[in-house]
């Protein structure tokens, strides 16, 4: 346990947003499988895939899948950067993306870790899950920078905040990482409306 706390506190900010985004990775990747092996009754199973279906199938017919796919997504990942409230909105998306993916799979008659394997090994996932993790470890440092901000009063009566100059640099991290959402998301579309196009061959 020593050792972790030194290995964190000697990290240097990059690393340490590096650690934040690769726990919540793991996390967010277990709750979507938790979510995908929830039992959910056939009428909700098929109700939920046919809704899925329904939206893609009309989005094709109107040429706007692409900018549907990224508006979706990228709305989502913005609502993830809210300081800690977006890394729990994000967990329950990323929950009922899971049962999405077990309805779909029990109304196509496959088992479910076939889906998420399936998902697992397009580039989709990694772009999609990526912006999502990194949006939800800035919601989360975010934070943190926000509580420790203290205000000093000086004898001379000036006011004085302690942690501004952290959380000024968390801001331009939050800018930086907003930014690379939108590119992972952007690449995310395109890739997602190709697969799709193959898989409708």
């Amino acid at each position: 346990m020593k050792f972790n706390l030194y290995f964190w506190k000697n990290a240097t900010p990059t690393r340490k947003h590096l650690y934040a985004i690769i726990l919540v990775f793991i996390v967010a990747l277990l709750v979507t499988i938790v979510g995908s092996v929830t039992p959910l009754s056939q009428q909700d199973a098929t109700t939920i895939s046919q809704n899925l279906n329904k939206t893609l199938q009309q989005h094709r017919e109107t040429n706007t899948l692409t900018q549907y796919i990224f508006l979706n997504n990228f709305t989502i990942c913005l609502l993830m950067f809210i300081p800690i409230v977006g890394a729990g909105l994000g967990l329950f998306i990323l929950f009922n993306t899971g049962l999405a993916l077990g309805a779909i799979a029990s109304t196509q008659g496959y088992p479910v870790w076939v889906g998420l394997g399936s998902l697992i090994l397009t580039p989709v996932f990694w772009l999609e899950f990526a912006a999502y993790s990194l949006a939800m470890a800035s919601s989360v440092c975010l934070f943190v920078r926000i509580i420790r901000l203290r205000m000093k009063v000086e004898p001379d009566g000036v006011i004085r905040w302690i942690g501004i100059s952290t959380l000024k640099n968390e801001l331009k991290w939050l800018g930086i990482s907003i930014a690379t959402c939108a590119g992972l998301l952007v690449i995310g579309a395109f890739v997602e409306v190709f697969i799709i196009s193959l898989a409708g061959r």
